[in-house]
């Protein structure tokens, strides 16, 4: 009796000594500086190690013994991920893990807007954060290099400036609600074939000024607090243990001061997991996807083999201190945050967000004799064809595919907004049919000839195809075969064409796609993957509820030679099986096009609406400048139609006697706004001379050439209205 009771005074003494000095780490009054600090004085060698790789398909350890918890992570980019079990990616089949699916980052970038890209991050953050999740992964921010790449769906397009200014506000949308955004892919992950062993080998040029501005800024400006590597190689070393990426360029160049996670299954070798700036190994020995069954944590090239090399000498005990000051940083931002907002889940709100960024995305590329909006009550008769009316657009592709509350399709959107009794549907295709037999032919022209049958009579047709999630086409695992539409559409519209000529073509896709049939038709309008509110969007754009306002993020080549990346040959995409050499250099979707005087299919920016814009009076507040000015141009616009709408200002500008290759014009500003009928409005854009400098690889530096430059104002790389000619001195 009398030991028990000393047992007892003693813990009741050890109790209120802990309680007395409390550690610093839990003190969130204290800098999250002295919090690390001290944290990292009480832990284990163990305890470090064990907090730099997986546990769980899904989350690392934390440190229990000192009240640090679990980093829990969540698939994005456009909607949060259902739960899994523990160690499986097949679904743990909760009841109440089912999302608000936002639409594509092909669709945010299109929009222009930086205003919703910040609505879309706060309210994926929201989700995520409901959800009681430490880390998003996303957004993509890869450059559209290739238009056969499967996961260009995820990205913000083929040029950096627009990717730049649309990731910003996204990642600061995101961590407002605590939770941490990952960047990803961190670099030059611009195709999904071979992605795993394809060594990249680009020019500085390149690498500076098309495929790290968008992670520059994110990391920079967005104050993003983490990063993901990338499967692929670039000159000779895994992107997720690079020590060029990561060290030289990441953490000393930009100082992050984030966490940087390696994609699962990216990680390769101890030591340079070690040395090359990897903070935290998921998914190695699984394929990213599909491998099931007990996946050995403690083997790790972060885990045992780490813990082993830090006790004999081989690996200095600073480089893991540091991995671990970046994960409490990272934790203490977020899951210790007791700032940290509660976050909502599939809300009103979240709704009208995911509606709102759909309608601003959709791109209007063809619209002769006004075929379009199409008012209700118009028409008596509307034909919808093509298995993407009804087919789910969510489901597939790989990590972005998603378990949703609900997704309003095309179709049921068009029906709401006509009525039953004016929509009639047929199929047209089948993603199913894709054997070259004799049977599947017979279904393919059964499926056809009753479509045919179905828009005889119409007095409209809207043809809802494209592309979908299966694999070979946007889905993450390999890229398109071809630039070609997919089972036999090409064919289906031709013959639509033949019976009914009032014909309106929506393709869904995160991709360009080649149109053999585009003179033949008089609207077309490229709705990309949309998420839970795409019908509802659909129908609002095309009974002229909402006008179009959406402009392409990247060029649609005629022919998929076209392409930069293409054009070279196999050694510039998909590679030779050993390397892979980016030889377009930095002539990127339209700097290819504008340089080498070869005409798109689409423009990069172009984007049609319901009514028409002119600009006038460009002017510069000077003409000569330094490279530190920054360059305030204004410009009227006033909407010359009979309804409102909304314009996207785009000023490019021009090295008139470059030294070196320069593009014939790049990107450097935009404004997207809203203008009644009638309205005119000044516009003003803001150009700081230094973002039109150059990456000089002699020097190893960024330089402005003093002279002569022009400001080319319009709405497209290729429709420009206005220009301003200045003076760089030196």
């Amino acid at each position: 009796m009398r030991i028990l009771s000393i047992s007892i005074f003693c813990l009741l003494l050890s109790l209120n000594s802990t309680k007395a000095q409390k550690p610093i780490y839990l003190d969130v009054n204290q800098p999250i500086e002295k919090r690390i600090e001290n944290a990292l004085s009480l832990m284990t060698l163990e305890e470090k190690v064990a907090m730099c790789h997986a546990q769980s398909k899904f989350c690392s350890k934390g440190v229990p013994r000192l009240g640090i918890p679990e980093v829990w992570m969540t698939d994005g980019p456009h909607g949060i991920r259902e739960e899994v079990f523990w160690d499986e990616w097949s679904g743990a089949k909760w009841t109440n893990d089912s999302c608000t699916a936002f639409p594509a980052l092909t669709c945010l970038a299109a929009s222009f807007n930086p205003e919703v890209s910040h609505l879309y991050g706060k309210s994926i953050g929201e989700e995520a954060r409901y959800r009681n999740k430490s880390v998003l992964l996303g957004p993509g921010v890869n450059i559209y290099r290739t238009p056969l790449n499967g996961r260009n769906f995820e990205y913000m397009g083929e040029d950096p400036y627009l990717s730049s200014r649309m990731v910003v506000p996204y990642v600061q949308g995101v961590q407002e609600n605590g939770v941490a955004a990952c960047v990803k892919h961190f670099a030059l992950n611009n195709q999904e074939k071979e992605r795993f062993t394809v060594n990249v080998e680009a020019s500085d040029r390149a690498l500076y000024e098309i495929y790290l501005p968008a992670f520059k800024a994110a990391v920079l400006e967005g104050k993003a607090w983490s990063i993901m590597g990338s499967y692929n190689q670039f000159r000779g070393q895994h992107c997720c243990h690079n020590d060029l990426l990561l060290n030289r360029i990441l953490k000393s160049d930009w100082k992050f001061d984030g966490v940087v996670i390696s994609d699962w299954g990216g990680t390769h070798d101890s030591d340079q997991s070690v040395n090359n700036g990897l903070d935290l190994e998921m998914g190695t020995w699984t394929d990213g996807l599909t491998t099931k069954g007990t996946s050995s944590y403690s083997s790790y090239y972060l885990a045992n083999p780490f813990l082993q090399g830090l006790k004999s000498g081989k690996y200095n005990e600073k480089l893991l201190n540091d991995k671990v000051s970046r994960l409490l940083r990272m934790i203490f931002r977020t899951t210790m945050n007791t700032d940290r907002p509660y976050g909502k889940f599939i809300s009103p709100e979240h709704s009208e967000a995911a509606r709102k960024i759909a309608e601003q995305g959709i791109v209007l590329l063809r619209n002769e004799h006004q075929t379009l909006p199409i008012p209700v009550g118009k028409y008596k008769r509307i034909a919808v064809i093509g298995e993407n009316a009804t087919r789910s657009l969510v489901i597939g592709g790989g990590s972005s595919s998603l378990k949703v509350a609900y997704e309003v399709s095309p179709l049921e959107g068009l029906t709401k907004k006509y009525g039953i009794e004016t929509i009639v549907y047929s199929k047209g295709y089948s993603s199913e049919i894709t054997e070259n037999n004799a049977k599947s032919k017979l279904a393919a022209d059964s499926l056809i000839q009753a479509a045919v049958e179905v828009v005889r009579n119409a007095d409209a047709v809207i043809f809802i195809g494209g592309l979908n999630k299966n694999y070979f086409q946007d889905s993450e695992g390999d890229d398109r075969k071809s630039l070609a539409l997919p089972y036999e559409q090409d064919r289906l519209i031709n013959a639509l064409l033949t019976a009914n000529k009032n014909l309106a073509v929506l393709i869904c896709s995160g991709n360009a796609v080649e149109m053999p049939w585009l003179s033949k038709i008089p609207a077309l309008a490229q709705v990309w993957y949309l998420g839970s509110e795409a019908g509802n969007a659909i129908a609002n754009i095309l009974s002229g509820e909402v006008n179009p306002s959406g402009k392409l993020p990247f060029s649609f080549p005629k022919k998929l030679e076209d392409n930069a990346a293409i054009s070279f040959g196999k050694i510039s995409y998909p590679g030779d099986g050993k390397k892979e050499e980016y030889k377009e250099d930095i002539l990127v979707g339209y700097r290819w096009f504008d340089t080498k005087k070869i005409t798109p299919l689409f423009p990069f920016g172009f984007g049609m609406s319901y009514t028409t814009f002119e600009m006038t009076k460009a002017i510069t507040d000077k003409t000569i400048f330094t490279s530190d000015d920054v360059i305030k141009l204004v410009v009227n616009v006033k909407n010359t139609g009979k309804m409102k709408g909304s314009e996207v200002v785009q000023a490019y500008i021009s090295e008139i006697k470059p030294t070196v290759l320069r593009p014939l014009k790049e990107l450097k500003a935009f404004s997207k706004i809203m203008l009644d009928a009638g309205e005119v409005k000044q516009v003003e854009l803001n150009l700081p001379v230094k973002d039109w400098a150059f990456y000089d690889e002699k020097a190893t530096g960024w330089k402005i050439n003093p002279g002569r430059y022009t400001i080319n104002i319009g709405t497209s790389s290729s429709d420009i209205r206005q220009r301003v000619n200045v003076q760089i001195k030196k």
